[in-house]
């Protein structure tokens, strides 16, 4: 007879219908619950599957007539120290991670465990970088677009068109401004993923060159920790001197 270890193996590799309908017949209470907890998983990666083709529906429109469309998003607008970051993906009909979805909506490991998939599996992939002085120069929204279109202006691919969050970039491309997009097209959450891991990544560097900020783990938002370092160790180069809670750290 199969123990229920082999049983469990099979499971997490790819069972056959016979071998589960053969275990479905088998009277041992822990082969039971090793099957409800199978078809609970299957249920759920279907429902994960089902979502996905929902969140693809603007990439395989424009397949289907030979066109590239690239995914574009931006984290860091609402920090009060750091860069905004774009990022701009390209994929393809063999673009298969099922949990790309809006960024926010994922944790940290999990964040950071699809980015170097995203990397690997993109056609393409871009950063925008545009740093604290210039969106005081220029407002954090002008900033945004720029980090776009550097994002844009760095893929290794010409494509024809644009998925956009929310925003407009500065390209005579066509382009569909989406809200929410991330959560509504798989080359814009994809986008959001890459450009918030880079990003956590810039100010994990921060962090170090300017200790007692918490910019680790807050990412340069006006955490308690943070406004505290603010107020202990002033403004460094890297805040938002035009955003009103360092503003008044300067008068």
């Amino acid at each position: 007879m199969t123990t229920i270890n082999q049983i469990k193996a099979r499971l997490a590799a790819e069972p056959t219908e016979t071998e589960l309908a053969s275990w479905s017949q088998d009277s041992r209470l822990g082969v039971q619950k090793l099957l409800t907890s199978y078809h609970k998983q299957q249920l759920k990666l279907e429902a994960q599957r089902m979502a996905f083709e929902k969140r693809l529906v603007f990439e395989r429109a424009a397949w289907r007539q030979g066109t590239v469309l690239a995914g574009i998003d931006e984290v860091g607008r609402g920090p009060l120290a750091g860069p905004v970051v774009a990022a701009a993906v390209v994929i393809d009909e063999h673009f298969d991670l099922i949990e790309v979805h809006d960024s926010k909506q994922l944790s940290e490991p999990k964040r950071r465990d699809l980015a170097a998939k995203i990397k690997q599996q993109a056609v393409a992939y871009a950063y925008g970088v545009v740093d604290a002085g210039t969106i005081d120069d220029i407002n954090i929204y002008e900033a945004a677009r720029v980090a776009m279109k550097q994002a844009l202006a760095g893929l290794a691919v010409p494509v024809d068109g644009l998925l956009v969050d929310a925003m407009v970039v500065d390209s005579p491309l066509p382009q569909e401004k989406l809200i929410k997009g991330d959560d509504r097209s798989i080359s814009i959450g994809a986008a959001s993923i890459i450009a918030k891991v880079f990003r956590d990544e810039l100010m994990a560097a921060y962090a170090v060159e300017y200790p007692g900020y918490g910019f680790s783990h807050n990412a340069g938002y006006g955490t308690a920790e943070h406004l505290a370092g603010i107020a202990a160790h002033g403004i460094t180069p890297i805040h938002r001197r035009s955003f009103a809670p360092v503003k008044a750290y300067l008068k």
